[in-house]
């Protein structure tokens, strides 16, 4: 759709405003009545590093900025039936996307919600999992993405991932053994909206090839015990402990070494050094 010939017709009314859910890119909602009466209701994203706030463009490592990844991402979700936004519009560095009318799945304590966002994630993953896209624009999880990581967590937390950095190379072994498939990066619950029985996934901005259980891991981070943790995998399926806890360790790591100076919003607040340290004494390190 072009929006601007859209918006250029008789008739057609325009209602635009900040989002009071801008994370670090600014969000605008626009809503638009058509001249039949019918109408839409948008979100616009910038994309561009220089729009991020002052805080999320000091701690965002720079490396991983790439307005077309998410472009990219929604490009490669187009057509899969799996009820992500809709794109309306897009720009070299923005979005607009349809504004799914739902919660964000942190906000629902139920279980049965949690377990239906593993089954959607299965989806995704068996989705592209012989084929996964060629992109250049999406992150590659590989031995240097892995190390990177952990060598950052290590630079900023300092001397007490030291027993884990050293022996980091099995785990990063046992990583780049995995399938690889297209993932969104951070399957966090606060980038999952919830309406009804859809699922849509937001925030492709981390997309990726690499483990599918990379976005499982993200999933079940946080605030379950160890039963309900297991009762959210298993509705994705089978999978190999050891692998899990591989993936779920490489998360962490990677939140340490985000930043030296930077807190983790709320929905995003996790002891993250402590389940490195689980994750790690699991594994043997």
């Amino acid at each position: 759709m072009n929006i601007e010939a859209v918006l250029a017709r008789p008739g057609v009314t325009v209602e635009r405003r900040p989002s009071p859910y801008r994370t670090s890119h600014p969000l605008e909602e626009i809503d638009i009545v058509l001249e039949d009466g019918s109408s839409l209701a948008l979100i616009r994203k910038d994309l561009r590093r220089a729009a991020l706030d002052e805080t999320a463009r000091r701690a965002k490592p720079e490396f991983l900025h790439d307005p077309l990844r998410e472009i990219e991402a929604y490009r490669l979700l187009a057509g899969a039936g799996l009820g992500t936004p809709r794109v309306y519009d897009q720009g070299a560095d923005w979005l607009l996307l349809e504004r799914v009318a739902g919660v964000e799945l942190y906000q629902r304590g139920e279980l049965e919600a949690w377990q239906r966002a593993a089954v959607w994630l299965a989806r995704l993953h068996r989705l592209f999992a012989e084929t996964p896209p060629a992109s250049p624009h999406l992150l590659r999880y590989d031995a240097d993405y892995y190390r990177g990581w952990a060598d950052r967590a290590r630079a900023f937390v300092g001397a007490q991932l030291d027993p884990v950095v050293a022996r980091y190379d099995a785990v990063i072994e046992r990583l780049c053994a995995l399938p690889t498939t297209f993932i969104h990066g951070e399957f966090f619950a606060s980038n999952v909206l919830v309406a009804a029985e859809r699922v849509a996934p937001i925030d492709w901005e981390m997309a990726a090839i690499g483990p599918g259980l990379i976005d499982l891991a993200a999933l079940t981070s946080g605030r379950w015990s160890e039963d309900e943790r297991w009762a959210i995998a298993a509705a994705y399926g089978d999978l190999d402990r050891e692998a899990f806890e591989c993936c779920h360790l490489h998360l962490a790591l990677q939140w340490l070494g985000w930043s030296s100076d930077w807190t983790p919003p709320a929905e995003h607040a996790h002891d993250w050094l402590g389940e490195a340290q689980r994750a790690a004494s699991w594994l043997g390190l």
